[in-house]
């Protein structure tokens, strides 16, 4: 195994680890997530389904043949939750000490290298649905 396989895991683990963790919290109306949702305006149709999608996206991280199609969901995903704290929320949420925050930041980050690792494969997945259409 080389180092790059094994860097590309560790974004991958670290990604979906943290998407799939935040989904205990999401999936069974905890306090904060409940709180979070009702002041974007989104609770609960916003959790869930953004629930959801993140647990879709942290499925196709982990499978080496989707991991582009889950790091763009996950950035899409990423940036509107650090959009809504830096705009509705906060950085601290209910005494958090950012740390939801920083958890976004880092799937952010993680898949955002990710996409870079893997561009290849999503431009040719592209070009062969611009083509067959």
């Amino acid at each position: 195994m080389t180092f790059s396989t094994i860097g590309t895991w560790i974004l991958r683990l670290l990604a979906a680890i943290i998407l799939l963790q935040t989904l205990f919290f999401k999936f069974t109306a905890a306090e904060e997530s409940v709180y979070i949702f009702t002041q974007i305006g989104m609770e609960p149709w916003g959790r869930i389904g953004i629930g959801i999608m993140e647990l879709i996206a942290a499925i196709l991280i982990l499978f080496p043949k989707t991991t582009p199609y889950g790091a763009l969901l996950a950035i899409g995903l990423m940036a509107g939750a650090i959009f809504f704290h830096l705009t509705k929320l906060g950085v601290v949420v209910k005494n958090d000490g950012g740390q939801l925050f920083v958890y976004a930041l880092i799937v952010l980050v993680s898949s955002a290298i990710l996409l870079v690792i893997f561009r290849q494969q999503l431009v040719a997945t592209t070009k062969s649905i611009l083509k067959f259409n």
